[in-house]
């Protein structure tokens, strides 16, 4: 077994998506988390089959596995951002719509999962019906996905409605773990805001996990980081994540750094690459199995080649 390395293509906002996979692919990352939005695959694009076609090509010509993210900022409101949520009243229908959409882009191009949060709880809302609406909204959606051979990956999110762990098991509890829905853990999220740590958050939600987003992060601060910036133990995420025998994709999440997007990339690289090797020495190793010590590429040894232009650089 080995652990497959991504990167989100939300920090590539300001490339051309074939760019972007160009370059994740040369740093060694074996996959990305592809956030829908419409510089880089529209969700309401008028042919989103073809779009999805040549999207599935892409990633198939570059050797990337793809997990489909639903975080874009402004893809159903020009003006209020990740609104309106599957928790709110009014307009509800419309992000059950566009994750509906998200199950057919994730068929189309090969994703085995959609990854979601619920939304932040409109003020005055009682709890009670925010759960309501969301555990609604997921009857219709589930057996979309089941039927599309997809799994929606609940991801608990700082300030939502769902904000940890426990609360996403909860959802699941109420819904009767439907093969088609799971969970989706950010490593910074857990720094930041849950009560458990790492490790033991993520075998908390054991094989309830579909998704795994990589980050640093400093407690009670929700701001996503280089890794290296914060206080998320990359090396003991490494060592869980193949302790679980997780299967999934583990997809750096920088949403903020597009602006230094093939460097930041590289270093992201680099971290996971040094969190693999200190891994194996803690363990003796014990815990990165041989495929990841030797031969090419982030899931074994250094990253590829990458231009001669993607130098790390510094930060701005």
């Amino acid at each position: 077994m080995s652990l497959r390395l991504g990167y989100g293509t939300n920090g590539f906002a300001d490339h051309r998506l074939h760019e972007a996979l160009d370059v994740i692919a040369s740093l060694g990352f074996e996959g990305v988390g592809l956030t829908l939005d419409h510089h880089h695959l529209d969700p309401f694009d008028t042919d989103l089959t073809g779009r999805c076609e040549q999207v599935r090509r892409d990633l198939e010509q570059r050797g990337l596995s793809v997990v489909v993210e639903t975080g874009g900022r402004y893809v159903l409101d020009p003006v209020r951002k990740h609104e309106p949520t599957l928790v709110c009243e009014d307009g509800r229908s419309r992000r059950v719509d566009l994750l509906a959409r998200a199950i057919r882009v994730a068929e189309g191009i090969g994703a085995p999962v959609v990854s979601f949060w619920s939304g932040v709880l409109p003020t005055g809302t009682p709890a009670r019906k925010g759960t309501e609406r969301l555990v609604a909204s997921l009857e219709h959606l589930v057996p979309l996905a089941e039927a599309a051979g997809v799994r929606l990956a609940l991801e608990p999110e700082p300030g939502h409605h769902v904000s940890v762990v426990d609360e996403a098991l909860d959802v699941l509890d109420r819904l009767g773990h439907p093969d088609g829905l799971a969970l989706t853990v950010d490593v910074g999220h857990v720094v930041c805001n849950e009560p458990r740590g790492l490790g033991d958050t993520l075998r908390h939600v054991g094989d309830r996990l579909a998704n795994v987003q990589l980050d640093d992060m400093r407690p009670g601060v929700h701001e996503h980081l280089e890794m290296g910036d914060g206080d998320v133990d990359l090396v003991e995420v490494v060592q869980t994540l193949l302790e679980l025998g997780y299967q999934g994709l583990a997809a750096v999440e920088l949403p903020r750094h597009s602006h230094a997007a093939p460097a930041v990339a590289r270093r992201s690289a680099l971290a996971l690459q040094a969190a693999l090797v200190e891994a194996d020495r803690r363990t003796g190793g014990q815990s990165v199995p041989p495929t990841n010590r030797s031969g090419p590429p982030l899931t074994a040894g250094a990253p590829r080649s990458a231009p001669s232009s993607l130098t790390v650089g510094t930060r701005s």
